[in-house]
């Protein structure tokens, strides 16, 4: 049964706040401004059937025109941390109860928040949308991070960890490493293949793995790597689909990357939304308009919507605890279980078929975000 009884507000003045990092002092990212894509193909995607057990528990509303962009847990602190367009939502999951909101006048450097990470000691990070990182400490101590402290740029979408507790963070202007000691960060650009950062993982052999809007990489410390969709990554134009060739070094002055030309949906599939490791040390990546795509150490293979992939924009890719995989697309979310593909999309509950960000959680429950709100799948 599909719930509606909760609302996660912040308070609307912050709305104008939100929106205003969006200016046109600097270029609006594709995932930013890829709110109205829908493959024809999910069509496709819908007909799957969906046995995998799971059904929509409960929809949470989190006010007109918001978007739900990141989502974390944190074990520790039995929450689940959602970003969006108009600041930062915690939420308790031992009732699923909002606990908290957080905007500028908390300490948060901008309400837009793309990218959060809870590190190992429990301290909070928010990758924000032209406000740098605000961190906020275990001990609820706010402190924020801009380019004149040594990050890579202002506008930030992705973190991941090291063993060492070394955090690397990713940015349009490149890829910062943090040293949470010294606190100093370092930057590289020339070593990517695009230095538009997006997906970041780390491999049980403590290697980087960064999906950018030009390809992957891959660095253990020493040496990187290079794949692109001539290397395999990204499933090939099976839509014939017009090619965007808007992204890439030297692209900043004429960023503005929507995926929709003329009405009709773009192709590229060396851009990375999202990247995760999943248990076995394989990669999963969710590109633009070329679906899902799973390295195996030596071999690409990609997923379509004609293999049960709700749609071939994705936007997030996630693992729960027992290997299952989450994809957050342009047409719903995808669920597989390593056989069989299930789909969810607005017929069967979720408010919204752009699905941006996912949050699995110990209990085997799945927290999925939209441009309409949050909704939390399960077994009853």
């Amino acid at each position: 049964m599909i719930l509606n009884r909760k609302i996660f507000l912040l308070p609307v003045v912050f709305l104008v706040a939100g929106l205003a990092a969006c200016s046109d002092d600097k270029p609006v990212s594709a995932t930013q401004s890829v709110l109205d894509v829908s493959d024809k193909a999910s069509s496709v995607a819908s007909l799957v059937t969906n046995t995998s057990g799971y059904r929509v528990l409960d929809t949470f509303n989190v006010g007109e025109n918001v978007y739900v962009r990141s989502m974390a847990v944190d074990k520790k602190g039995k929450a689940l941390w959602v970003g969006t367009s108009v600041g930062v939502l915690e939420v308790n999951l031992t009732d699923n109860n909002l606990a908290g909101t957080y905007t500028r006048e908390h300490g948060l450097a901008n309400e837009y928040v793309f990218g959060i990470h809870v590190d190992a000691k429990g301290n909070r990070w928010f990758g924000t949308n032209g406000g740098g990182i605000s961190r906020y400490s275990a001990d609820k101590k706010w402190k924020t991070y801009f380019p004149m402290h040594g990050l890579a740029d202002y506008w930030v979408y992705s973190f991941t960890e090291q063993k060492d507790g070394t955090l690397w963070v990713g940015t349009w202007a490149g890829l910062s490493r943090f040293d949470p000691v010294k606190e100093k960060f370092q930057t590289y650009i020339s070593e990517l293949v695009n230095e538009w950062v997006y997906g970041l993982d780390v491999d049980s052999k403590d290697r980087v793995w960064i999906g950018t809007e030009g390809g992957i990489n891959m660095f253990d410390g020493k040496s990187w790597q290079t794949w692109t969709h001539k290397d395999g990554l990204g499933a090939g134009n099976e839509q014939n689909l017009p090619l965007s060739t808007n992204t890439g070094l030297g692209t900043r002055s004429r960023h503005d990357l929507s995926v929709m030309s003329e009405g009709q949906q773009t192709y590229n599939p060396d851009y990375v939304f999202a990247l995760i490791v999943a248990q076995d040390d394989t990669i999963w990546a969710g590109t633009w308009g070329g679906g899902v795509s799973h390295f195996d150490g030596k071999t690409w293979t990609n997923y379509t919507v004609k293999d049960g992939l709700a749609g071939n924009v994705v936007y997030s890719v996630e693992q729960d605890e027992k290997g299952g995989l989450w994809f957050g697309t342009s047409g719903g979310l995808s669920y597989f279980d390593g056989k069989a593909w299930h789909t969810f999309n607005r017929s069967n509950g979720l408010l919204d078929n752009n699905i941006y960000a996912i949050a699995p959680t110990s209990n085997g429950q799945v927290w999925v975000g939209s441009r309409s709100g949050v909704m939390l799948l399960g077994k009853p």
